[in-house]
């Protein structure tokens, strides 16, 4: 059985949860998919019972600090396991050529160069086009690009144990573009900034942002089994899972998921 565990939920500039990414896990792979902001991502993953050692692997998305800076931290992390001899596998880190090349730059003045001297070999940021597939452990994953206006960002299609599919369109809405990609998936991961009734306070449409009804109208269209809405402002994080499950729900007939930071949820 396969399992995601949200580490966060929330959008760029929320202070009540993390910002928003994921681990994928199988009895014997754990991938993580973007990284959050910064060092929080280590207490996300402590307090989820993760150990930083146990990942075999990292997807970025695309370059926004709030899913890239976190990144940072696991390197740092996993070059301390490497050079203590508590990690002997490499550790990828998969995205889109803009995504790596950020990451690549930021860590080659940011770290110390006795952890920098493990990034690319033991640590490869390996690039990834539409056109490629890599297997991490059990699962498969397939980039696509989003045709955002704002930077190259990629989602990803993973294929678990089974033939299940799990999509994550990354932080913008679905375009229709993309339906070859989606369609009929499994589990499709979807942000959703605000709620529709709250579009005028938040304004999701000028940020490339969509709302819960947005998120529930594309998941009924493409047919997806299960709807995860992520990504979303924080100041109504008691009632966030009632209030964003209801609207989404009222344009969608599967199921919807609305989870709290550290929430696990079966595959």
């Amino acid at each position: 059985m396969c399992k995601l565990t949200m580490l966060g939920t929330g959008n760029a500039l929320v202070t009540k949860c993390f910002n928003s990414c994921f681990v994928v896990s199988s009895a014997t792979t754990h991938l993580l998919v973007d990284a959050g902001g910064g060092n929080g991502i280590l207490a996300q993953l402590e307090k989820a019972g993760i150990d930083v050692g146990s990942l075999d692997g990292l997807y970025l998305t695309h370059a926004h600090e709030d899913h890239l800076l976190g990144a940072v931290w696991i390197i740092r992390m996993m070059a301390t396991l490497m050079k203590k001899g508590k990690r002997t596998e490499k550790f990828p880190i998969y995205g889109n050529s803009h995504v790596i090349k950020a990451l690549y730059g930021i860590c080659r003045y940011a770290l110390a160069p006795a952890n920098f001297e493990y990034v690319c070999e033991r640590i490869p940021l390996v690039e990834m086009s539409e056109a490629d597939s890599v297997m991490v452990g059990d699962f498969r994953l397939r980039p696509f690009d989003i045709h955002s206006t704002k930077l190259t960002q990629f989602g990803v299609e993973i294929t678990l144990p089974g033939g299940k599919r799990l999509v994550c369109l990354g932080d913008e809405p679905y375009n229709e573009a993309n339906r070859s990609v989606v369609e009929g998936a499994d589990w499709l991961i979807c942000e959703a900034f605000c709620l529709y009734s709250q579009r005028e306070q938040f304004k999701p449409y000028e940020k490339h942002h969509s709302t819960a009804l947005d998120a529930g109208r594309a998941a009924e269209s493409l047919g997806v089994r299960n709807l995860i809405i992520y990504h979303t402002e924080d100041t109504q994080l008691a009632d966030r899972k009632r209030l964003y499950g209801a609207e989404a729900a009222s344009a969608y007939s599967g199921n919807v998921y609305v989870p709290d930071d550290l929430e696990v949820i079966e595959l």
